[in-house]
């Protein structure tokens, strides 16, 4: 063993850096061997601080990067007015700000059951500001993305589907106080009887259960079912556990601190002690939606028995709320809010493409806008002067005009050479594309003469390009041959029509 020693001595005199890792790996062996691995941890510590570094890169969270993941809010400032870069945004300062008043109405709740419009050209960034809309509201307000083509199936009627989306829109807080015993576990003893059926074996009559927190400790005696719940939770001596008293039911926090020195690693989640006395009440805030609430009480409780199951195997096809439920629920909820337990959160309903939806849809939601319990409604559109789908009417938007009398509309309009190149640099670094400035130019130019959507779609190919060609960075050489390559929607219309002898009509 001492010429073992010996030899590590000389070793780690010959590479200070083996010393270090040899010290982590020996550390708490020998004290005669501490002083001279001291001596080189002092000499190398650029080597661990190396170390670390690369332990805490190999644990970062990838996520997909999206159309628009560069947003993250409006970009206002305290004063309501917009920046002109923030938040992701560039530009279309008049559209954030009108978004921005809508937001703190919305806060206020002095917008339940308004629309807002978002009319524009393609491009012009309207879904993206309705995206910084929900971002600024966080996540505790429903916010219910939906395509105006998705009310069309051959299951469930249109406006079934329109309602559906309008309750999910609809948040419900739910405060209730519970009766609840907490504590960190300081013993588990089940008490065991004969069984009375007979035979060898024992049943447990009644669990004996210790609880302790900051201010004493507690002895509980509870039924077997509690039992069989804190075999399911794995629960053991140590750990903190509350339990319900109205329910009985169990539910394990985590590891009591006390305990968090017992390993080096372990992946468990460590807990403070409970504060204040055993047996407490307990105020739990839940957050549902009116949809969640109806589809619970619309689920058909079928039988036992072997047929009403397969009955219920075999139809997995959606099944309409009625209207009489949708009222029950809306009286139970309307009681819980003057009783002061819940609270009506309205959210968001977000309808793109609006005019994708038919006559019928927007005489409904005309009825839907006036309900007492309704979101607030935001529409997307890029259409001008259109016909209303299902009807012989040429109106604004492709929307009815009574409709449209209920609407504040916002106004999205182009971008500037400038801001398209803003906004192109921006896209690259969310990325993680070098773009050089003159292949900027080229790429805001080619957006001025098609459209921004295809300027940011050569990004990604012009990166392979320039990759190809052994370059880190996109220049304006790699921008021109991959625009040499792909068409925009423009040059195609144009191919097409000036060939149009050559193509099946």
């Amino acid at each position: 063993r001492l010429g073992s020693c010996e030899a590590e001595k000389r070793t780690a005199e010959r590479l200070p850096g083996l010393s270090l890792s040899r010290s982590l790996s020996v550390n708490g062996f020998s004290a005669s061997q501490e002083p001279r691995r001291t001596e080189h941890n002092h000499q190398q510590p650029e080597t661990a601080a190396a170390m670390k570094i690369e332990e805490v890169k190999s644990t970062n969270k990838t996520e997909r990067i999206a159309s628009h993941s560069h947003v993250k809010g409006l970009g206002l400032n305290d004063a309501g007015d917009a920046d002109p870069v923030a938040a992701g945004f560039i530009g279309q300062e008049k559209a954030r700000e009108a978004a921005g008043i809508a937001v703190d109405m919305i806060k206020t709740k002095k917008m339940a059951g308004r629309a807002i419009l978002f009319a524009g050209a393609p491009g012009t960034g309207k879904t993206a500001i309705a995206l910084g809309m929900a971002k600024e509201l966080g996540p505790k307000v429903p916010f219910v993305p939906m395509v105006g083509s998705e009310v069309y199936s051959s299951e469930v009627k249109k406006v079934e589907i329109l309602m559906e989306n309008f309750r999910r829109a609809i948040g419900l807080r739910m405060k209730e106080n519970k009766e609840v015993y907490e504590g960190e576990v300081i013993e588990i003893t089940p008490e065991e009887t004969e069984n009375p059926l007979g035979g060898y074996g024992k049943t447990v009559a009644h669990v004996i259960i210790g609880l302790k927190t900051t201010k004493g400790t507690k002895q509980l005696k509870l039924d077997p079912s509690i039992y069989e719940s804190i075999q399911k939770e794995k629960v053991t001596v140590g750990d903190v556990i509350y339990i319900e008293a109205n329910s009985g039911a169990v539910k394990r926090v985590g590891r009591s601190d006390t305990y968090a020195t017992e390993y080096d690693l372990e992946a468990e989640e460590y807990v403070p002690l409970p504060k204040g006395d055993v047996h407490k009440k307990k105020e739990v805030v839940q957050d549902v939606t009116l949809h969640d609430l109806d589809v619970a009480n619309a689920r058909p409780q079928g039988g036992q028995d072997i047929f009403s199951m397969m009955n219920q195997m075999s139809k997995p096809k959606k099944t309409e709320i009625t209207e009489k439920l949708r009222m029950e629920i809306n009286k139970v909820v309307s009681k819980y809010i003057d009783q002061g337990v819940a609270e009506l959160v309205p959210g968001v309903l977000f309808v793109d493409e609006v005019h994708m939806l038919d006559l019928e849809c927007f005489t409904y939601l005309n009825r839907a806008l006036e309900s007492t319990l309704s979101p607030i409604v935001v529409f997307a559109t890029n259409r001008g002067m259109c016909t209303v789908k299902g009807a012989d009417i040429v109106s604004p938007h492709g929307i009815p005009v009574d409709l449209l009398d209920r609407l504040l509309i916002i106004r999205t309009t182009p971008y500037s050479v400038e801001e398209m190149a803003q906004i192109v640099a921006l896209r690259a670094k969310t990325e993680g594309i070098e773009v050089e400035a003159d292949a900027l130019v080229t790429l805001s130019t080619i957006g001025e003469r098609a459209t921004l959507r295809y300027s940011v779609q050569l990004l990604t190919p012009a990166a392979i390009v320039s990759k190809t060609n052994g370059r880190t960075s996109i220049a304006a050489g790699d921008i021109e041959e991959v625009d040499g390559l792909f068409f925009d929607a423009k040059s195609s219309a144009k191919l097409l029509a000036e060939h149009a002898d050559r193509y099946i009509h």
